[in-house]
């Protein structure tokens, strides 16, 4: 496997780039938090699990920015209906993030859940 060097930057919150099922993850807490979605899928607990989409957020025909998920996912509620997840693995929530977040609900109708280790 070629060198990546952005693969082994060092990360300003200390998040330490990890490799899991042959996967590339940003942190051990989004890789762990994989780990457990992977498991839950698994157990027909949720469906459809996908990693790292990618929502642009457009406002009057005018792209502002995009957010890329950490996961997606369909979940039954109480009431067994599936509703679909937008899920972020977070050690530290940023100014920019919390932004996004705020915009994704605002343009886009979702509520980005978060997962703090």
């Amino acid at each position: 496997m070629p060198y990546n060097k952005r693969f082994y930057q060092k990360n300003k919150f200390g998040a330490k780039k990890t490799e899991f099922m042959g996967m590339k993850f940003d942190s051990k807490w989004e890789a762990e938090r994989y780990g457990q979605l992977w498991k839950m899928q698994e157990n027909n607990e949720i469906r459809d699990l996908d990693r790292q989409v990618r929502f642009n957020i457009v406002i009057d025909g005018q792209k502002i920015c995009a957010y890329i998920a950490d996961y997606t996912y369909y979940k039954p509620n109480k009431d067994g209906v599936d509703e679909f997840i937008v899920e972020d693995a977070k050690g530290v929530e940023t100014d920019v993030f919390r932004l996004k977040k705020k915009l994704m609900l605002a343009v886009n109708g979702i509520d980005i859940k978060i997962s703090k280790k």
